[in-house]
């Protein structure tokens, strides 16, 4: 393999994307690809650029593919404005790869915060939950439906100016209602463990089933697991899903009624996206601030002040400080395409009710840990520091030591004014 088809295939620091983008450092990875932190030479700002997977190697029609989904993902993301959504600025094609260049923000995923946290406050999940409805409400009015709203796709902001902030990204497999579908006819993507139940059935995602996964998201935040809860099968939790049998609630407090609301197994019957936004808005306003502050405002401790996992790690100790994510992006949770989407669906024994509350089954035990990831190495933020074993032997030893070599020296020195 010649050195220039290696460069091509693994760019690395240093290198100029389409004679604009210089990569600084790797910073991520998303649905279709891998983010680095650039510096746009041209307008001299910090960067998110996702690098499409590379098309070498491929036939012409599937690399043609690929930088037509790019392109769509481009399109779909630049539609919309948002405080609450990552820009798209541009994108770039170098040497026939594409490249998409997104709004640079330091911050963490939902996902990474439950990493450490397990679950969030019920108001602090209603805020970051009507806010992302907020975007998505104008996502939906310009005809996109985002069809992968879970943890790992919702920002929060850290640093001072923007600690706080919420924001939804990745549209990597959003359509546009007027788009051509570019997915395989009986595939199924996304994030199971946030589907809505129509959609583990075979059923193409819509609005309706965005709401759906935006309440199955604010339900993790509370719960801390999805609604139907985890499982490292994925046909297994998508007959879970398609049952529409949700695991009761313990912790949602004035979140429940909402909650319920959002999951409701009949896409007819759930909310609008902006009602969504506003039932959540109500449940974070509680009786001290009102829908729009809760809209507009950044998250805030009940008390007051930033939330510890949004404050700048340079505000905090390096022995407490959490993990950041630098990026729009974010590798997909259990994010398995499930092939022959229609057969499965007729697998299905008990079809789910088609209106009113869904009974409620009791909780499963997870097979593996939500989200999948190594435990959190900063326990002293989030969970009590487990007692360290010491070893006093080597310690105790060396202090025996010094005091005879302490004692020498001392009778030397009598033994010399003695003399």
């Amino acid at each position: 393999m010649s050195t220039e088809s290696t460069n091509r295939r693994m760019p690395g620091p240093q290198y100029l994307v389409a004679g604009r983008y210089r990569l600084l450092s790797r910073i991520g990875g998303g649905g279709m690809g891998t983010v680095w932190l650039a510096r746009d030479q041209l307008l001299d700002r910090e960067v998110a650029v996702k690098q499409v997977v590379s098309t070498e190697g491929l036939t012409e029609e599937s690399a043609d593919n690929i930088r037509q989904r790019a392109m769509r993902e481009g399109r779909i993301a630049a539609k919309l404005s948002h405080r609450n959504a990552i820009a798209m600025h541009d994108v770039a094609l170098d040497r026939g790869e594409p490249w998409l260049v997104m709004e640079y923000l330091p911050s963490r995923s939902v996902a990474q915060i439950l990493h450490a946290t397990t679950t969030l406050d019920v108001q602090e999940a209603a805020q970051i939950g009507a806010q992302v409805a907020d975007a998505m409400a104008e996502a939906h009015a310009a005809g996109i439906v985002h069809r992968d709203i879970k943890p790992g796709n919702i920002l929060i902001a850290t640093g001072a100016r923007n600690a706080g902030l919420v924001k939804i990204t990745d549209f990597g497999i959003s359509r546009a209602k007027d788009d051509v579908t570019l997915t395989q006819a009986g595939v199924i993507t996304g994030t199971p463990a946030y589907f809505a139940p129509e959609v583990a059935r075979g059923t193409e995602p819509g609005e309706p089933s965005d709401v759906y996964s935006l309440g199955a998201t604010v339900y993790t935040m509370i719960e801390g697991q999805p609604p139907f809860g985890i499982d490292e099968n994925s046909l297994v939790l998508l007959h879970r899903v398609a049952r529409a049998r949700i695991n009761p609630m313990t912790k949602a407090g004035a979140l429940q009624p909402v909650l319920l609301r959002l999951l409701e197994p009949s896409p007819t019957r759930r909310p609008t996206m902006e009602q969504a936004r506003d039932l959540l808005a109500g449940v974070a306003a509680g009786n001290h601030r009102t829908t729009q502050q809760v809209l507009t405002g950044k998250l805030a401790k009940p008390g007051g002040g930033v939330p510890i996992w949004a404050q700048s790690p340079n505000t905090l100790p390096p022995s407490t400080m959490p993990p950041r994510t630098p990026t729009g992006s974010h590798a997909p949770v259990h994010n398995a395409p499930v092939r022959n989407a229609a057969a499965y669906a007729q697998t299905m024994s008990t079809p789910a009710p088609s209106g009113g509350v869904s009974p409620h089954t009791p909780p499963l035990p997870p097979s593996g840990a939500y989200p999948p990831a190594p435990p959190p190495s900063y326990p002293g933020v989030y969970a009590p520091v487990p007692p360290r074993k010491s070893s006093s032997s080597g310690p105790l030893a060396a202090a025996i030591f010094g005091f005879f070599v302490l004692l020498a020296i001392a009778a030397v020195l009598i033994i010399a004014i003695v003399r």
